[in-house]
């Protein structure tokens, strides 16, 4: 049986956290962190490069609740 204990960087504090059950939190170090992340990402200043998307370049998706413009 393997038993190496995987250690990460908190992505947001860089504190050293054990990746394992344990930690409800993993890869983020306590709540705080994952908080603060979340609200990077919501606020957009945390993004994934490419190009924008048009949602009216795409169909429909079947279930999905339609306007009645």
């Amino acid at each position: 049986m393997n038993d190496r204990v995987l250690k990460v960087n908190c992505p947001t504090c860089k504190e050293i956290v054990t990746w394992n059950d344990s930690n409800a939190f993993r890869p983020f170090c306590s709540e705080r962190c994952k908080l603060i992340d979340f609200g990077e990402w919501a606020s957009e200043r945390h993004s994934i490069a490419g190009d924008p998307v048009d949602p009216e370049e795409f169909p429909q998706i079947s279930g999905s609740r339609q306007s009645d413009d």
